[in-house]
């Protein structure tokens, strides 16, 4: 099963074939199938299920989550991420966009369908880096839907832009490490089964690359203390500040080699920050469409809104931005696919996208007025949500920085920046 996009100049091929792919952005009729089973679902299943939730009672929550996944199992639209030997739909990165951005319509989608954040990138590191005992201990619990995970690498003291000044340190004492240091902002650190903990494990290495290693925590452990969950724009809820003192961890839990936590962590947060741009993409377009329908509902000054330029100005600044949201998606997980060098493409994506979703949003509150501002509208909630992505999986500076410092090295190597560009066919 394959989508038909790629970036080839010459006749399309029959599907599986890799290789000489015409520009096609159409969907076979198979994924277009699952697209329209993934919208059906939604409306049908995750909606009223979340209207039904009562989110201060637990037991209602999990009730509401059960039912949700239940479903997406008896419909066949379960981890559309993870490998079919896993339980998955085997989808491609690409394939994967167009569920993320019609599962995250909706506030519980992705959690329906197990493709949510920590774990959907923390499945992706197990697969690829864990043992054969790791992935049937904690990859199976993920994809089973009956455990949560973390991923413990930011630090209070630190830039957390840059894992080479990570404080947090392990040392060897016989079969076992012994880690002391401090997390925060981990989210979803205060329900897990473990987390994926970075930590320093080399105090002089030939790269500062090569200082971190990766642990798998059980939780709880002693030694693991949740300080507090912290309050932020949107309540006090997903993200725990971690105190970690004397926690023993067994050497059979690393996970990957010594000394590559910081390539285990950048292998990670690539397809992450990507699959976070696909849902970010079903909040700026749900965005978009509120704005749509306001501006064509709401009378004022001897006309629609629809009809005042100054608000057609905010509706066209809006599609253009998503459009481009779109491709730059579309082709960053085509590169992934082919197993090509992502980084720059991805970087610039995800600099795009967070930027473009905060935009949108904010537009569509400014066309809302005070409704799009109070909480009778989804519009606030989502902001609050939005404000986030600016600076999670990498902040807008350092995504720039990277971006102008591949331009320029594109230029002195070749004379060009075109492959700075996404070395694309134009």
């Amino acid at each position: 099963m394959t989508l038909l996009i790629t970036l080839a100049l010459t006749v399309r091929p029959l599907l599986g074939d890799a290789k000489d792919m015409s520009i096609d952005f159409s969907l076979s009729p198979e994924l277009e199938a699952i697209r329209i089973q993934v919208r059906q679902f939604i409306d049908e299943v995750v909606r009223p299920a979340e209207q039904a939730i009562d989110e201060n009672n637990r037991e209602s929550l999990i009730a509401g989550i059960i039912k949700m996944r239940t479903e997406a199992k008896a419909r066949g639209l379960w981890l559309p991420q993870m490998p079919k030997e896993w339980g998955g739909m085997g989808l491609s990165h690409v394939e994967l966009a167009m569920v993320q951005a019609e599962a995250a319509k909706s506030r519980f989608g992705p959690y329906a369908l197990n493709c949510q954040a920590p774990d959907e990138g923390n499945m992706n590191t197990l697969l690829h880096w864990g043992t054969d005992a790791q992935k049937e201990k904690y990859l199976k619990l993920l994809c089973d839907g009956y455990g949560r995970s973390c991923f413990a690498m930011t630090e209070p003291e630190v830039a957390g832009s840059d894992p080479t000044l990570i404080q947090t340190r392990a040392y060897e004492d016989g079969d076992e490490w012994v880690i002391n240091g401090h997390k925060w902002f981990i989210s979803g650190a205060n329900r897990a089964n473990f987390a994926i903990l970075i930590c320093r494990t080399e105090d002089d290495p030939d790269l500062p690359q090569a200082a971190n290693t990766a642990f798998i925590i059980d939780l709880p452990s002693e030694g693991w203390n949740e300080v507090r969950e912290i309050e932020t724009m949107h309540g006090s809820t997903g993200h725990s500040e971690i105190l970690i003192e004397d926690l023993r961890v067994h050497k059979d839990q690393m996970l990957g080699g010594r000394g590559q936590g910081h390539l285990l962590g950048q292998f990670r947060l690539g397809p992450a920050r990507l699959a976070h741009c696909m849902r970010w993409i079903a909040q700026a377009e749900t965005a978009l469409d509120l704005m749509v329908e306001r501006s064509l509902t709401r009378y004022s000054h001897g006309s629609f809104l629809a009809e005042k330029q100054g608000i057609q100005w905010l509706i066209a600044d809006s599609a253009i931005e998503l459009y481009q949201c779109k491709l730059m998606v579309l082709h960053s997980a085509y590169k992934i696919d082919r197993k090509e060098d992502f980084k720059s493409e991805v970087s610039m994506t995800k600099h795009f996208v967070a930027n473009s979703l905060c935009r949108i949003i904010d537009r569509a509150i400014q066309v809302h007025g005070a409704l799009g501002y109070s909480k009778d509208s989804p519009l606030a909630d989502m902001y609050m949500n939005a404000r986030w992505a600016r600076f999670a999986d990498g902040a807008d500076e350092i995504h720039m920085m990277r971006t102008a410092e591949r331009t320029i090295a594109a230029f002195r190597d070749q004379g060009t920046t075109r492959t700075a560009t996404g070395n694309l066919p134009i």
